[in-house]
């Protein structure tokens, strides 16, 4: 388990840290222990596997416009998998090229294999004879913190 997920104190999702992290919000008594996995310990505490924070934290800035765009976040919304040949993804490939003014946007990206996205190159998935299995959406705060 690599990352530990913190939920406000009604539950909904805010983001992830380290266990690491989640031990030292424990030891200040910031969080408490939602789930846990069983017959792990550090130290005196089991090893989280999702926190809950004591007082709830006001995000009404987390609904005004969905999460910023990043290269881990597309291949997050993804699943890791190629949009054009459905296979796994490793590459962060531009729809409307950066070339032609196309933005790192979450409308403009989507995951792709090296191989397709070389394919593809500098040309729109048109141009390209490539079309998209999926149209590319911004997700939401929920969907990128869920796994």
């Amino acid at each position: 388990m690599d990352a530990v997920l913190v939920v406000n104190a009604d539950l909904g999702p805010l983001h992830r840290v380290t266990v690491q992290h989640a031990i030292r919000m424990l030891c200040r008594r910031v969080a408490e222990i939602h789930e846990a996995e069983p017959d792990r310990l550090i130290g005196v505490f089991p090893v989280p596997r999702v926190v809950r924070l004591v007082r709830y934290v006001v995000t009404r800035w987390r609904f005004s416009a969905g999460p910023a765009w990043s290269r881990a976040g597309v291949l997050r919304r993804d699943g890791r998998c190629c949009a054009y040949c459905g296979g796994p993804a490793g590459t962060i490939d531009h729809i409307l090229p950066r070339s032609r003014g196309g933005r790192n946007t979450w409308r403009n990206t989507t995951a792709a294999c090296y191989e397709c996205n070389q394919r593809k190159g500098d040309r729109t998935p048109a141009e390209a004879g490539m079309p998209l299995r999926r149209e590319p959406a911004t997700p939401s705060w929920a969907a990128l913190a869920g796994r």
